[in-house]
């Protein structure tokens, strides 16, 4: 049965509400902000007499002060509330900041405004929090991926939509002023409208005592945060992401005029180009994903940030030496040669930080202790905003150095590459996955049936017939969670493979008159891994099958049952017999072509049986009945 859209949570009162409330912060804030710096830097003197470049820097600061102090804070907050109920404080605290600013505005006073500045950065460190641990509380995990990136695509959009209109609004003469003041408050009674429809969020921890002293509670948080390395390292990746995001931003508008030899629309034109990337790639995760959530992506989407990174750097170049220095809008850049490469890169670079953010967003909402969730999110928060610094501070150094806005981008493109193969070294499943998914969505198409069988949480047996050197890969792809395979020793210690084996955790046996002492070491690994709550899978045949029948199962799944009382899920593998990772004795050549590009395979998922039930000669009827006729 086909999922539904990720546009149709648009409709339902669980999501639409959160929705817009997000999606008017996220376009108020950046209208204020942009008209302000706007007003700022083309009408300095009716302002102030203060350097227009220090506070372009300075309001940027401000704003990201309060989500260094008061993020950890925000977490507890979110975690002890309604969280429908704390939309609504902070939309009505936004109101009355906007109506601070709007006082500013009429008073020409712009220490009120950048006041406001630093209330409209409160509003949004209470808000982040609320934001992400929402989604879990009221989506499947099948929708959490969807409804990510239906949030991530409104939040860019919402930015991009906002700088437009505060440089528009702030542009009209006489009466630009008044009508962002107007504009702004307007557009917080709309997104506390919306927030009244948020239905009831319960608190996930009631009894929490708020700390009173944020910077140890932040300590606190980052450090209980840790105690996940998984979610902990998943945090800086996403906080990496802001730092690369907010580097290539910063340089916009200097590279606009500088290097493409743009006006103000080629600024706007660069921002629109990579918000609209962002977006699309964060509706895109949904489909490849496959409705659940695929960390596998996750490398996908920092390997496009690296390559299109790279290839900004050589499309600046070339069209540096392909053009002259002459003023032009956006319409005649587009005109120009090389102007459609540079758009390609950074549209495509903002295609693929969405495939990297999105199942981040997603892997930290499901893994991290569900009490625990806004807090998370607010360490994140905390990371983030200490990235952001740090970008502006590496930006400061490079430029001090002499390197060109062109150059920083190819720096900042092979950071990205070192950062990522880091993480990845260090947490292997998202390797692991990423190589899973490549060869279903390149080699294969696989079609799942029942998947939702695999439980989401608790420890099961999963047993599958054995058809060729894939099958680990193809059945971890169609899990929702990482899988322990128990697999031969002589295949364990493979070169080149074993760093990939012990990466992903298999577990090797060997039989017991070759080495006793590793079969007994490969069941007490099994029960450590179930006691643990994980999957474990095994292939009871022992072998590839060399005729592609299922062969006898063996009597190993009868001894991990007897010790341990888990579930066994039974599953089966169509479609796989005769490819080139098969023992099949026909012609390799012939068969490396017969099957076509994209052939399709299946895997099948059973009922669960009970671990009384769950005899050898049983499980093997069951997987028999699954796998049917096709093999």
């Amino acid at each position: 049965m086909s999922q539904p859209s990720q546009f149709s949570l648009l409709t339902q009162r669980r999501f639409a509400p959160f929705f817009w409330t997000q999606f008017f912060g996220a376009f108020n804030d950046n209208l204020f902000k942009t008209a302000l710096l706007v007003a700022l830097t083309f009408d300095t003197a009716n302002w102030t007499t203060a350097d227009p470049g220090m506070l372009n820097n300075l309001i940027a600061g401000l704003f990201i002060l309060p989500f260094v102090l008061f993020s950890a804070t925000a977490g507890q907050v979110a975690d002890k509330f309604d969280k429908a109920r704390m939309a609504r404080f902070v939309k009505l605290l936004e109101i009355a900041i906007m109506l601070v600013a709007g006082i500013g505005w009429l008073t020409h006073t712009l220490w009120v405004l950048v006041a406001a500045v630093v209330g409209m950065g409160l509003h949004s460190t209470l808000f982040g929090p609320v934001k992400y641990a929402y989604l879990p509380q009221h989506l499947k995990s099948e929708e959490l991926v969807g409804g990510n990136g239906v949030i991530e695509m409104g939040t860019f959009v919402g930015i991009l939509l906002g700088e437009v209109a505060g440089t528009l609004l702030v542009g009209v003469k006489p009466w630009g002023i008044e009508l962002v003041a107007g504009g702004t408050l307007l557009c917080a009674v709309l997104g506390l409208a919306a927030s009244w429809r948020i239905p009831p969020s319960p608190a996930p921890a009631p009894e929490l005592r708020i700390s009173r002293n944020p910077f140890a509670e932040s300590i606190r948080n980052l450090a209980f945060s840790r105690q996940n390395r998984t979610v902990f390292l998943s945090m800086l990746g996403n906080s990496w992401f802001w730092f690369y995001g907010a580097l290539l931003l910063s340089q916009f508008p200097l590279y606009a005029k500088d290097y493409l030899h743009g006006d103000h629309s080629v600024i706007m034109l660069l921002l629109t180009v990579f918000s609209l990337g962002i977006g699309a790639g964060s509706l895109l995760c949904e489909k490849l994903s496959g409705h659940k959530v695929e960390i596998g992506l996750v490398p996908f989407g920092s390997i496009g940030l690296s390559l299109f990174g790279i290839d900004l750097y050589f499309a600046s170049v070339a069209y540096a030496e392909l053009n002259g220095a002459a003023t032009v809008g956006a319409l005649t850049l587009l005109g120009l040669p090389g102007a459609w490469r540079i758009m390609f890169d950074l549209v495509l670079i903002g295609v693929f930080g969405g495939l990297f953010i999105v199942p981040l967003f997603a892997l930290i909402q499901t893994r991290c202790d569900q009490k625990h969730v806004s807090r998370t999110i607010a360490g994140m928060n905390i990371l983030n905003a200490l990235f952001m610094v740090a970008a502006a501070g590496v930006a400061i150094v490079l430029l001090g150095q002499g390197f060109t806005i062109p150059e920083m981008f190819l720096v900042t493109a092979l950071l990205n590459a070192c950062v990522a193969a880091y993480i990845f070294s260090l947490v292997p499943e998202f390797l692991m996955r990423f190589l899973a998914w490549m060869l279903i969505h390149t080699g294969y198409r696989v079609r799942t049936i029942d998947a939702d069988r695999i439980p989401d949480e608790g420890p099961a047996v999963l047993v599958c017939n054995h058809v060729s050197y894939v099958d680990a890969l193809v059945i971890g792809a169609a899990s929702p969670r990482p899988i322990r395979f128990v697999m031969d020793h002589r295949i364990f210690r493979t070169p080149f493979l074993r760093w990939i084996f012990r990466a992903a955790k298999a577990i090797p046996i060997a039989p017991a008159k070759e080495d006793p002492f590793m079969m007994e070491r490969a069941f007490v690994d099994i029960a450590e891994a179930l006691h643990q709550g994980e999957l474990v899978c095994i292939f009871p045949e022992g072998k590839l099958t060399s005729t592609g029948e299922i062969n006898e199962f063996r009597s190993g799944i009868a001894k991990i049952v007897e010790r341990n009382k888990v579930p066994v899920i039974p599953m089966a593998l169509r479609g796989l017999w005769g490819s080139v990772f098969t023992r099949d004795p026909s012609n390799l050549f012939e068969r490396s072509f017969a099957r076509g590009i994209r052939s399709r395979l299946a895997l099948a998922v059973g009922q669960p049986v009970a671990p009384e039930a769950a005899s050898p000669e049983y499980l093997q009827q069951q997987v028999l009945a699954l796998r049917g006729e096709w093999k």
